[in-house]
């Protein structure tokens, strides 16, 4: 009666460990995924130069100017 494990058994007792520990294992990998911040958006010279402008950091003068280089190189 002992040696049988509490009727699950040994293959029993072993799926139950094998069950959960996937399911903790299923757990964290989800919990590390949404919680990793999505990598922002490269902007190219042209967007950083358009918002410099809408933000007015540089006059009219000067953003037709830089954009006149960026469109050469």
């Amino acid at each position: 009666m002992w040696m049988d494990w509490n009727a699950m058994g040994f293959f029993g007792w072993t799926m139950m460990i094998l069950f959960w520990t996937a399911v903790l294992l299923v757990i964290i990998w989800v919990v590390r995924n949404l919680s990793t911040k999505p990598s922002p958006t490269t902007q190219t010279p042209l967007d950083l130069l358009e918002r410099r402008f809408a933000a007015g950091e540089i006059d009219r003068e000067d953003f037709e100017e830089r954009k006149q280089l960026l469109s050469r190189g």
